[in-house]
């Protein structure tokens, strides 16, 4: 249950980043009761998930995860479009995150 505890967390927070962007500063009401929202239930879920996950692992997953969504979220949504090293960079987020859940005895499996 905590795994996707943490899933919805990162969705959550993934909405809310998204959202923050077109609020415009929190003058567009719905967006911004998106980003509170979005924000709240983050972070609660997130703490229930330490409840039972190592705190390191959690935030590796929950950035690395955040990192390649927001990335995803802002090439679809806005537009953006990153360089190679930009991508490299993430690339390389992503397997420090994969080499932690494959390898490492700290995870909780």
């Amino acid at each position: 249950m905590n795994w996707l505890y943490l899933a919805i967390a990162i969705v959550a927070e993934v909405i809310a980043t998204s959202a923050l962007k077109v609020s415009e500063g929190f003058t567009r009401p719905l967006p911004s009761v998106l980003v509170v929202a979005g924000y709240g239930i983050a972070f609660y879920l997130l703490s229930l998930t330490l409840r039972t996950i190592p705190m390191g692992v959690v935030y590796a997953i929950w950035s690395g995860a955040g990192i390649v969504l927001i990335t995803l979220a802002g090439y679809f949504l806005y537009k953006q479009r990153l360089d190679l090293p930009a991508l490299v960079g993430i690339g390389l987020i992503v397997a420090g995150v994969l080499v932690m859940q494959l390898f490492s005895k700290t995870t909780s499996h």
